[in-house]
């Protein structure tokens, strides 16, 4: 299977692909004998892990160190499992951020004709003010 056919079937473009291989997120890809990529399951399972863990939002810089662990030949699965939960910890952050944001926004939303109206009328105003202002003002001459 070439690189084509491998990004339609793992839903990763070529590009992404080839970053991958090049920084070693997954093994270099056999080619054939005109050295074009040939594509077997091992590699589309790896491309298939590497999506999921960066859908889990892990860093290529994190995912790097996880897959070096995963490939050594040594048990690992206590840094492994450290590195997942620092990732379960930044993305529980993420997740508080963003519901503070949603909060924010429904608050904004529910108050909009005694906050939000007064508040644009305002920076409106004080547009209008600054155009008046630039219109009158002149660059010395140097």
């Amino acid at each position: 299977m070439n690189i084509k056919e491998a990004a339609e079937r793992t839903g990763t473009s070529p590009d992404t692909i080839r970053y991958y291989e090049k920084i070693g997120l997954i093994p270099s890809i056999d080619r054939t004998d005109v050295g074009v990529r040939a594509f077997d399951k091992r590699i589309l399972g790896r491309i298939t892990f590497v999506r999921q863990m960066r859908s889990a939002g892990m860093s290529i810089e994190n995912l790097l160190t996880y897959m070096h662990l995963v490939d050594s030949d040594e048990n690992n699965i206590l840094e492994q499992k450290k590195l997942l939960k620092e990732q379960l910890k930044a993305m529980e952050e993420k997740l508080d951020d963003l519901q503070s944001a949603i909060s924010h926004l429904q608050w904004k939303l529910d108050h909009y004709e005694d906050h939000m109206k007064n508040s644009e009328k305002e920076l409106v105003e004080l547009e209008k003010a600054h155009a008046k202002r630039q219109q009158g003002w002149k660059p010395k001459d140097r």
